[in-house]
């Protein structure tokens, strides 16, 4: 499907130069954050302003400069109070650069892209995008924690998001982190593996370390957020389902302002103790009453794995049946 791509010119009235200095920021780094927010390119001169993209999203966009700029003039818009005014305003809106039609969900990173494969991985990666909480929920080689790790690359690209935190519950051998050896990273990476792997695939080995360095790619235990609230980041919770209800409770509630949270899990394969109830089957319970929250459930048909995997998933669910 080819794109319409057109262009449509905007002058703000009554012309103020303060509320134009305002609306666009510090070195145009509110137009900035339009144009990767609505996936448009945006010109200016004044209060006369040229915008390009896709026939659909150009008019909203359009829409939206003239409602900010209603707004500078009692209020300062500053980076956060955009994004927290467009995700607000984005049920809206009947498309925005983040929606995409169904054969144009597409991850385009500076590196690679990604084009999801199956159907559920398209309602996926469409939730990731237009929620601000998502949980996949399936069997391993679904693609779940792949795609989640691909859109925090994506966002963070974008400058949508300041940091990627990633957050994995570290029980599955029945450790303690406390008596394993090595420094924190050295006890955490290992359960954290998979999306190491992600990582590396899409931004490459020494970007990502460097990410690392900088502290604007976190990876911790999930115990470590405790006590935290993570402002303009992508949170990634990796095999939710070895949460306990007190963990995904404490989880949950650390999400904070400007920040996009995707959960990963697979509730047939759950490590804790036996008595013990997922926090993450227990919140699935009532996530569907949340507004903003979406559930992606991946099946067999959906493993991008070898053959008699898919079979050997489907003999197990029926056992469970």
């Amino acid at each position: 499907m080819t794109e319409k791509i057109t262009h449509q010119n905007l002058i703000l009235q009554p012309q103020d130069n303060e509320r134009l200095a305002n609306l666009c920021g510090l070195l145009d780094e509110n137009l900035r954050q339009i144009e990767s927010y609505m996936n448009v390119q945006i010109s200016n001169r004044g209060n006369k302003f040229i915008i390009k993209g896709h026939e659909d999203i150009v008019p909203q966009t359009s829409d939206l400069i003239e409602k900010l700029y209603d707004i500078s003039r009692e209020e300062e818009l500053t980076s956060k109070q955009l994004h927290m005014y467009m995700n607000k305003n984005s049920d809206s809106m009947s498309k925005t650069g983040h929606e995409m039609p169904d054969d144009e969900v597409t991850i385009k990173c500076r590196k690679l892209t990604i084009r999801p494969k199956s159907k559920s991985q398209q309602e996926y990666l469409r939730a990731i995008l237009n929620n601000d909480l998502t949980f996949g929920i399936g069997s391993a080689g679904t693609g779940k924690t792949y795609l989640a790790v691909a859109c925090a690359v994506y966002f963070l690209e974008k400058d949508l998001c300041k940091k990627i935190f990633l957050a994995r519950p570290a029980i599955e051998a029945g450790e303690k982190l406390g008596f394993l050896p090595g420094d924190l990273s050295e006890k955490v990476n290992p359960y954290l593996q998979p999306i190491y792997d992600a990582l590396y695939e899409i931004l490459g080995f020494e970007k990502v370390n460097k990410l690392i360095e900088k502290k604007v790619i976190e990876i911790a235990p999930l115990a470590y957020m405790r006590g935290r609230t993570l402002n303009d980041a992508f949170i990634i919770l990796d095999e939710g389902q070895n949460t306990t209800i007190a963990q995904m409770e404490m989880f949950l509630t650390r999400i904070g302002y400007g920040s996009k949270t995707v959960v990963t899990g697979d509730t047939s394969q759950i490590d804790l103790p036996r008595g013990s109830k997922s926090g993450l089957k227990d919140c699935l319970e009532f996530m569907p009453k949340v507004n903003g929250a979406h559930i992606t459930e991946f099946k067999a048909s959906d493993v991008m794995r070898h053959r008699i995997v898919k079979d050997i998933i489907k003999e197990y669910e029926k056992r469970k049946k």
